[in-house]
């Protein structure tokens, strides 16, 4: 059994001394929110992770699944603890006024010049993981194990976990006792947040080509119009949630991205559906990507279409499901240390993550939990005004948690989630 009060006091002891680093990791955050990073393209974060590891006297490797940073703290006999942190920022266009804010362009994947903005937190999340790994490191007396940070690439795509895996995360380094990981989402700053079971959904995104024939826009007759087509089958996938999903179940089909055309009088050969997929269980998923298909190819063939539209997957995110007996053992720290006000229980959210490949990889507990980023008093006035939609959300331009004490909150998280396996007793 653990030993409660070891962690507990273990966990203040090593925090005390956060306090003479915040200057310094403030400093780290800012600097990582003005250089954002696209999709495993993240060599100057990641150089940055790997410089504060061999500071704190890691064993460092980088270059793992192409620009992640994985460091190994070996502290004595004991659990194995793997600490993640995702790097990458989005092809999005910073809008907060912040005076760091992101003004940086870069090219993408296929090509294309992109603004680029740490629009959904993972600037936090590096400075969070560095500033725990740290003060884990100052602190070896308090602890014994081996302590595995893990700055991880290409989130955003859901490419970077599984780049890990495939160059040989699970023969280069040791297999951890657990997984942990958090995300800064929109909620009380200074407040942790998680749950047993299912924590995040879910995600799989398609693309979808409808064909059609062109011709002038005076002579419509003359064509089978995909733009027609492209709305019909719009409208018709909203009415999979509606009409096909039960009430007790959970899904969202969202089209992110409609194209056709380039000219007003001229009726395009073809049109472009993207859409992305939200479930919480197997089987609703199963049939909600069985009746896209379904609709899809009736909506061509209803229009007359000379060939069958093409389905493409873009990429998926595993369903993210958290250990029950870990996840029991994450929040009797958290209630240790945090008060009580601070500790909340929430549902899964619909947001996804490939946070829960390392721990299905390695087939050992995984837990993920969320730390809010939103001003108390914004919070809280926008709570009590029925206006909580109104903030600005991960991906939103607009997105910026307020540092403090988002900062502390976070580095606290993973300090007592960490103790609650390196600080056990051995009973």
């Amino acid at each position: 059994m653990m030993a409660e009060h070891t962690t507990q006091n273990g966990a203040s002891s090593i925090l005390a001394n956060m306090g003479t680093l915040l200057s310094d990791l403030e400093a780290l955050y800012k600097d990582i929110h003005s250089h954002p990073e696209l999709s495993m393209q993240e060599t100057r974060t990641a150089g940055l992770a790997a410089d504060r590891l061999k500071k704190a006297g890691y064993e460092v490797t980088t270059g793992v699944g192409k620009t992640g940073v994985v460091g190994l703290l070996r502290n004595g006999d004991g659990p194995t603890v793997m600490l993640r942190a995702d790097m990458d920022a989005l092809p999005i266009a910073e809008n907060t006024g912040l005076p760091y804010a992101s003004k940086v362009m870069a090219t993408d994947a296929d090509g294309n010049t992109v603004p680029v903005g740490h629009m959904c937190g993972h600037d936090m999340h590096v400075t969070w993981l560095a500033g725990a790994a740290t003060l884990l490191s100052q602190a070896r007396n308090t602890w014994k194990g081996t302590l595995m940070a893990v700055f991880q690439p290409g989130e955003e795509t859901a490419q970077g976990a599984q780049a890990m895996i495939d160059d040989g995360l699970l023969k280069r380094f040791p297999m951890p006792n657990v997984v942990l990981g958090q995300h800064v989402m929109v909620g009380p700053a200074g407040s942790v947040a998680g749950s047993a079971g299912p924590i995040t959904s879910a995600a799989d995104s398609l693309q979808i080509r409808l064909f059609g024939r062109g011709a002038h826009g005076s002579m419509p007759q003359a064509s089978i119009d995909p733009v027609v087509m492209a709305a019909s089958t719009v409208l018709r996938l909203q009415t999979i949630v509606s009409r096909e999903v039960a009430a007790t179940d959970a899904a969202v089909v969202t089209i992110g991205v409609l194209q056709a055309g380039t000219k007003e009088n001229v009726i395009p050969d073809d049109a472009i559906i993207k859409l992305n997929v939200r479930t919480f269980d197997a089987g609703v998923r199963k049939h909600v990507l069985e009746a896209i298909e379904r609709i899809v190819n009736a909506e061509a063939e209803a229009s007359g279409a000379p060939r069958k539209p093409e389905i493409t997957p873009l990429d998926r995110y595993p369903l993210n499901v958290n250990d029950e007996t870990a996840s029991n053992r994450i929040a009797e720290a958290f209630r240790g240390y945090f008060s009580s006000d601070r500790v909340k229980h929430t549902g899964p959210a619909p947001a996804s993550e490939d946070f829960g490949c390392f721990g299905t990889a390695w087939q050992v507990p995984s837990v993920f939990w969320f730390v809010g980023g939103t001003d108390p008093a914004v919070y809280a006035k926008a709570k009590a005004a029925g206006k909580l939609n109104e903030l600005p959300v991960n991906h939103s331009p607009q997105f910026a948690p307020v540092l403090h004490p988002t900062l502390e909150t976070g580095i606290a998280a993973l300090v007592v989630g960490a103790l609650a396996w390196l600080g056990a007793d051995k009973s």
